[in-house]
């Protein structure tokens, strides 16, 4: 019988991290469900719920990541992961929302507040300023939104960026 587990790692952002930390969850033995990858600041941070081989130990995969060169310094915690290895269709995506503009104080709390409003589930949620463009600041959203909340609840996220001054974009999956 297999266990689920999930594994974390924040560490300082650099090129490779993603390939180091996939490739060892591979070799051990452990099969990735849903798995995130961020850029935080100067960090970043990578995610995963497992799906491990029988016999395959916490313990060991925690000794394997901890023992990459690519993750010296790297806080890293693998532990058993109490809920099911995948989503249901709350999780499938049907729409990707971005809004960009300057920032706002507030923004990201206002548009989670509409996707409530309207009975959508939040799936990912990216925020922060483009470092190529100053004063430029995305939200991007991938939403789960039941079909008959999707009009309106799109028009109501598009009519909230426009009145602070900021561009929306919905597309459809």
């Amino acid at each position: 019988m297999t266990s689920i587990a999930i594994v974390t790692v924040l560490c300082p952002d650099k090129t490779g991290l993603v390939s180091a930390i996939t490739a060892a969850l591979w070799e051990m033995g452990a099969n990735l469900t849903d798995t995130s990858f961020s850029v935080l600041g100067g960090g970043a941070d990578f995610s995963a719920v497992c799906e491990l081989a029988s016999d395959l130990e916490i313990a060991e995969l925690q000794r394997a990541l901890e023992s990459l060169v690519a993750l010296a310094g790297a806080e890293i915690r693998v532990r058993p992961y109490n809920f099911k290895a995948h989503h249901g269709p709350e999780g499938d995506v049907t729409h990707r929302i971005t809004v960009s503009g300057g920032d706002q104080p507030g923004l990201v709390a206002r548009l989670c507040e509409t996707f409530v409003e309207f009975g959508a589930n939040i799936v990912t949620l990216n925020a922060g300023p483009l470092a190529e463009q100053q004063g430029l600041y995305v939200v991007r959203l991938d939403v789960s939104l039941p079909e008959a909340a999707a009009a309106a609840c799109i028009s109501t996220v598009t009519n909230t960026a426009e009145a602070l001054g900021l561009s929306c974009t919905a597309d459809r999956f």
